[in-house]
């Protein structure tokens, strides 16, 4: 008779990711950071469980975030990231796999609304148009 499969770990799983965005919370915290926003995707999207939408004062701010924020990811954690944009620095991309964070200049950052494009409970509550 074989034995029965173990049932899979997923406490685990959603620990790891409270765990990384707690540390992407305090790095931003820890930078100065403006207008720091968590959109929670876990099970109304399959790319992560948490987005991180926050600002910098200038491009050089935006790259010094996204840069510690890699490094403190890596060495607390352990893991490799993602980082897109880096080089002008007006949008960052950082994908940590359970956690997506964008960082932006502010003109860019009103400009592409993603927090707008993300409320999946003000589009569920806003009525329909006739």
């Amino acid at each position: 008779m074989p034995a029965p499969t173990p049932a899979p770990q997923t406490s685990g799983a959603h620990e790891e990711a409270d765990a990384l965005h707690d540390l992407v919370l305090r790095s931003l915290d820890d930078d100065q950071a403006v207008d720091v926003v968590t959109i929670p995707l876990q099970g109304k999207s399959s790319i992560a469980d948490h987005m991180v939408i926050a600002s910098g004062r200038s491009t050089r701010q935006v790259a010094s975030m996204a840069q510690k924020l890699s490094q403190r990811i890596k060495q607390e954690l352990g893991r490799n990231v993602r980082v897109e944009g880096l080089p002008i620095a007006d949008w960052v991309l950082i994908d940590a796999d359970d956690v997506i964070v964008h960082l932006f200049r502010p003109e860019v950052r009103t400009f592409y609304n993603l927090e707008r494009m993300w409320a999946f409970e003000e589009k569920a509550a806003a009525p329909a148009a006739s």
